[in-house]
């Protein structure tokens, strides 16, 4: 129990010696999500929280909403995306993104607008995926900057082939900007 504490309070500090060192911040976002085979494109809303671990290295956790009604309100689709992701600057306002996600899409039908036998009833999935993209990061005064990125999400990828391979297209895609404030 006891070295279970000590290596609990050395990692915890070693935590925040990095994050006193390099920072952490959190901040609003929007975006632009994009699901292949949708009818429309929707904004979506939501919050990031980064930690720079290194001048070139940071990791970034997000979460976010959309929702969309599809055909004439027959039924509305609700994501939220919940990602993880790893930075690398070559610049300092330059960064590629690399990570993975669990993906909640909920489908609900208007059951008024439905015949009374069609037997659809509200479902939601939940997936696994990975997703790559980059993005520029701005500093906005002492302790705010401001971002922007675009990441292609694939869900179940299966790795039989790699992004850029023929007939491998992305899920959905995202553009997001946001503010970061900074601790």
């Amino acid at each position: 129990m006891l070295k279970r504490l000590f290596l609990s309070v050395l990692l915890l500090g070693f935590s925040v010696g990095l994050v006193q060192a390099q920072g952490i911040a959190v901040g609003p976002m929007v975006g632009y999500m994009k699901t292949k085979g949708a009818n429309n494109a929707d904004f979506l809303y939501g919050a990031s929280l980064r930690l720079k671990l290194f001048e070139a290295l940071a990791i970034d956790g997000s979460v976010a909403y959309r929702q969309t009604k599809e055909e004439d309100g027959m039924y509305t689709v609700r994501t939220w995306p919940i990602m993880v992701t790893g930075m690398l600057y070559p610049l300092p306002f330059l960064y590629g993104a690399m990570g993975a996600g669990w993906y909640n899409s909920t489908l609900d039908y208007d059951q008024s607008k439905l015949p009374p036998d069609s037997g659809l009833e509200d479902e939601t999935s939940q997936d696994f995926g990975w997703h790559f993209g980059g993005g520029l990061e701005i500093p906005f005064g002492k302790r705010a900057r401001l971002y922007g990125d675009v990441r292609w999400v694939y869900l179940d990828y299966d790795f039989k082939s790699f992004p850029g391979s023929e007939g491998t297209e992305s899920d959905f895609y995202m553009i997001t900007a946001g503010v970061l404030f900074g601790f």
